[in-house]
């Protein structure tokens, strides 16, 4: 049995997660996010751009600092930004395999918006392999990393975090999914060098980290809890 084989729910993040970071979907989806905020405040590209990234530093989701701050509508918000072409996502049939060969459940859990993240795995053509998607608009917009999300995203998917798996291409995300008792994967650019001590494991993509770590037989297995050691080629771009 490979290292995380017997975990009984696997919850997915989304951008830069289930499709590759590369894609120039989240590009979009900022650009759209900056001149909904000019738009919203009055302020230039580069003042709106600055608030964008603050709201995000300091409330996990740009979306909140604006409703808290600036009147801004969420739900209009979430639709605006979100309202993006998804030509430069391709269906991914390995992606399919690795989830499908799953024996567990499996949930996406995003900071984007419920309806977004739907046309994303339909994209993918992995739709029918997720038991649900906990978005954003779905949790009264507590955006990860608040623990607040996390135990809402908890009470959705009706889920133990002691038998699951949180897989992340950010760190900040898996602190609170760490300290629920998740086992925590971190995939990408933030898993090349020094992790936290909260990361149990690292890959460069979401494809490794299921071959490695939920494979059966097993391929490449390490004890739980050891070292994360970053598989081949992670480097990235």
């Amino acid at each position: 049995m490979s290292v995380l084989a017997d975990r009984a729910a696997w919850v997915f993040d989304l951008d830069n997660t289930l499709y590759p970071a590369h894609s120039t979907v989240y590009d979009q989806i900022g650009a759209r996010m900056t001149a909904f905020v000019q738009r919203l405040t009055g302020l230039d590209a580069v003042g709106a751009a600055a608030l964008q990234e603050q709201y995000f530093n300091d409330y996990g989701a740009t979306v909140v600092g604006l409703s808290r701050h600036d009147g801004c509508d969420p739900e209009e918000f979430m639709r605006d930004v979100h309202d993006v072409s998804l030509d430069d996502i391709a269906p991914d049939p390995d992606l399919a395999r690795l989830l499908a060969a799953l024996n567990a459940r499996r949930f996406v859990f995003t900071n984007g918006a419920h309806a977004y993240a739907r046309r994303v795995l339909a994209r993918l053509g992995v739709a029918h392999l997720f038991e649900r998607v906990i978005a954003l608009d779905d949790i009264d917009y507590a955006p990860k990393p608040d623990p607040r999300a996390f135990e809402l995203m908890v009470t959705h998917a009706r889920i133990d975090p002691a038998r699951a798996v949180m897989v992340e291409d950010h760190a900040r995300n898996l602190a609170p999914a760490h300290a629920m008792g998740f086992a925590t994967v971190l995939i990408g650019r933030e898993a090349v060098g020094d992790v936290p001590a909260f990361v149990h494991h690292r890959a460069a993509d979401v494809h490794t980290a299921l071959r490695t770590l939920a494979a059966r037989p097993p391929i490449g297995d390490a004890p739980f809890g050891s070292k994360p050691r970053l598989a081949p080629g992670a480097a990235g771009d």
